[in-house]
């Protein structure tokens, strides 16, 4: 079998969805299909052949100001052309496509339809029907993120996105996903209940899942790794991935001063990007008294994140978002660390309340914080919980579970 992926992400390093979409093509090559990548670059002098993890990828070329996502997302001329050489010349069994909402765009699925090519869609997000993170479905602070309003509808998208809404395009987006998509997944049942509500026809869930590590880090290089960032005989608590206010990190924040008091050493390890924290959250973590608490380690690569996972006591992610799986919940896991993860979206069906972790309502600051003190009071318990969760994630959340069940679903119309 030939399976195309289609990702406009293409950096492995960048995100864990598409580090995720490179081991199922790897696993895909050992069980002896074929695999190719088609993703896009925004200069025209990386758009080249390469190979990626082993996999061959093709990059195509389209740069436009994002603000103009909700017309060119619906089809973006630019890479009519070369995708169409691309489909003529590799002839896939499969199109599967992940993340397409920017520069690849949903025409590229009827592209991949009139190929001849059977045509399945895995939704990571809810941008089928937002044009962001799903962040006005809970009613924020004033409603203590108890709501479950999540149905697209003209009262509230106009006056969120103004200027950027464009009239039609969801409808646009579910013409193409009922008529030329033969199976749309969702990584978790939680999104494809908010999808199901907005009139997408979902088939199945496919759990996320993650390519284990041969060894874990030596205890020497994670040694050096706490020396290297002050952590040497600290408790650290850790968030990581992309920083931003709707994945919680001002609520963590919160959570960290009410901490600091009963636990002076307790540090809070913050990976991602250096800038973004600076800019955006190094002044609040001043204004709360916890600024000295926070160790940002800047966008790490792939030889330090498993350094900073090991390193860590008690993993969060208290997104304020609709968080849609969380696979940074599973490299916590990896390193049997416990991990207290928001109560909105699909992480209850990755941590386990009680048994892998907790899970919480990141609105509700001391409930939150509640369940970090109980982890860092008692050491025992919490690795009990993150024995139990590398457990979970052996048995449930693995690549070869997962390339099993897309070929399941690339093999016929009904799933």
């Amino acid at each position: 079998m030939r399976v195309l992926f289609l990702c406009e992400v293409g950096d492995p390093g960048v995100g864990s969805s598409t580090r995720q979409m490179y081991q199922h093509a790897a696993r895909l090559r050992e069980l002896g299909h074929e695999a190719l990548i088609v993703t896009t670059v925004r200069s025209v002098f990386d758009a080249t052949p390469t190979e990626i993890l082993g996999t061959p990828v093709v990059r195509l070329h389209s740069d436009y100001p994002v603000r103009f996502r909700a017309w060119r997302s619906l089809h973006n001329k630019v890479i009519d052309r070369p995708f169409d050489a691309v489909l003529e010349s590799w002839r896939p069994d499969v199109v599967h496509a992940h993340l397409v909402h920017t520069h690849i765009g949903y025409h590229a699925l009827t592209q991949a339809r009139a190929s001849g090519a059977r045509v399945v869609f895995t939704a990571h997000d809810v941008m089928t029907f937002c044009y962001q993170k799903l962040t006005c479905f809970h009613g924020g602070e004033a409603h203590g993120g108890r709501l479950f309003d999540v149905e697209a509808r003209l009262a509230k998208c106009i006056p969120c996105q103004r200027l950027r809404f464009r009239p039609g395009r969801n409808r646009r987006i579910l013409e193409v996903l009922q008529r030329d998509v033969d199976a749309v997944t969702v990584v978790s049942d939680a999104l494809g209940e908010v999808l199901r509500a907005n009139g997408v026809p979902v088939q199945r869930t496919v759990h996320n899942a993650l390519a284990l590590a041969p060894t874990p880090p030596c205890a020497e290089d994670v040694a050096a790794f706490r020396a290297r960032h002050g952590l040497e005989g600290r408790q650290v608590l850790a968030i990581g991935g992309r920083l931003h206010e709707q994945k919680g990190v001002g609520k963590l924040l919160e959570m960290l001063a009410l901490l600091a008091p009963e636990f002076p050493e307790l540090r809070l390890l913050v990976m991602g990007k250096r800038e973004v924290y600076d800019g955006e959250f190094a002044p609040r973590a001043a204004a709360l008294g916890v600024a000295d608490r926070v160790v940002p380690t800047g966008w790490l690569g792939p030889d330090q994140l498993p350094l900073a996972y090991a390193a860590t006591d008690v993993f969060v992610t208290p997104s304020i978002c609709f968080d849609t799986f969380g696979l940074v919940n599973l490299e916590a896991m990896e390193h049997s660390k416990p991990v207290v993860a928001t109560s909105f979206g699909g992480s209850r069906e990755v941590v386990e309340h009680g048994v892998t972790g907790y899970i919480e309502n990141p609105f509700d600051v001391p409930a939150y914080a509640g369940w970090i003190r109980r982890l860092l009071a008692d050491p025992e318990h919490a690795r009990q919980l993150g024995a139990a969760g590398r457990r979970r994630l052996e048995e449930r959340f693995t690549i070869p579970r997962l390339a099993a069940e897309f070929l399941e679903v690339y093999g016929g119309v009904d799933v």
